[in-house]
């Protein structure tokens, strides 16, 4: 049954193209004759109530902003059943009957919280700047984080070939590597350190000081989930065995999240924001809508949450390959 009232909410780390989303939830939802309401700070505004109506025009000239214009926060209420309760009591109250929640892998597993402890209809939006959930290939922010931290790797190395330098560069990526595998193979880093698979600091330091020998400069990309502790453990390791290495650290931290989306996050939110809204129309609920091979899909939040995302294949083939 189509919705008369939908909300619509972004939770988690917010990501490059998220405003782009909400744009294309408003505007598809008013296509349609839905009306639109936007929930502020996550679901932590779900219990308190905390609405705002938002119509075309109030979603004007954001498609290029980073960040969330509904913002973000985290909630210990919401984990409660209480809270869930009364976030469930709020949305009724005000006549919603249908709620999109645009995050990654902890606000869809709030989505379904709320769908199935109070038969709330709803839709996620694969939005993580991680790229690890499994309902999307791609997820919205992932193509603008891996092109934030290329420039800054870019930058990095022209400093470390100047000076002949080793630079260990921290990427965000807590439980995956994706944007460390992404963007070191993009910048040509010499080796690239990842959760998914652990690597020997004693093969890291034979592969740096043969490149070293021959190129006189590395970059070496650290996700921060990397099972040796993050880049500057990892280079305190490497010096202590290779203390004639000049070695320097950089994290990029937060910087990853901001900045204009790219086209392809923007074109990756457009298609996920209308996709929520006419997935909600045809009768769907308790969904992640995302773009696997090309085509809009729809997982159930209990399959998405739990499925796992693996790297391509490939990538570990290629990067030693082009690292020589």
């Amino acid at each position: 049954m189509k919705p008369q009232h939908l909300a619509l909410l972004t939770s988690g780390g917010d990501a490059p193209g998220m405003n782009a989303a909400i744009r294309a939830v408003v505007r598809t939802a008013h296509f349609h004759g839905i009306k639109a309401i936007g929930v502020m700070d996550g679901y932590n505004g779900l219990v308190k109530g905390s609405f705002i109506e938002l119509g075309p025009r109030d979603v004007k000239n954001i498609v290029q902003r980073g960040g969330t214009m509904l913002r973000s926060a985290r909630s210990e209420a919401f984990r409660t059943p209480e809270g869930r309760a009364t976030a469930a009591k709020n949305l009724r109250d005000a006549g919603i009957d249908a709620l999109i929640c645009i995050g990654g892998g902890g606000t869809q597993t709030g989505a379904h919280q709320l769908a199935i402890e109070h038969d709330i209809r709803v839709m996620g939006v694969a939005s993580t700047i991680d790229n690890d959930l499994g309902a999307s290939d791609r997820t919205i922010g992932f193509d603008t984080a891996c092109n934030t931290a290329l420039e800054a790797i870019d930058r990095l190395r022209d400093t470390a070939s100047s000076h002949g330098r080793i630079f260990f560069v921290e990427v965000m990526g807590r439980d995956t590597g994706f944007i460390a595998m992404h963007t070191g193979i993009a910048a040509g880093a010499e080796y690239v350190m990842i959760p998914e698979r652990r690597e020997s600091v004693d093969e890291l330091v034979k592969v740096l000081e043969n490149r070293s020998s021959e190129k006189g400069s590395s970059v070496v990309v650290v996700a921060e989930g990397d099972q040796e502790g993050g880049a500057f453990k990892l280079a305190e390791q490497v010096k202590a065995c290779c203390p004639q290495f000049d070695i320097r650290v950089s994290v990029l931290g937060h910087l990853q999240r901001g900045g204009n989306p790219t086209v392809a996050d923007r074109l990756l939110a457009a298609r996920l924001g209308a996709g929520a809204v006419e997935g909600l129309i045809a009768g769907k609920s308790n969904c992640v809508v995302g773009v696997v091979k090309g085509d809009l899909t729809y997982t159930p939040h209990a399959e998405a949450i739990l499925m796992k995302k693996a790297i391509e294949p490939d990538l570990y083939r290629l990067l030693p390959m082009l690292a020589v």
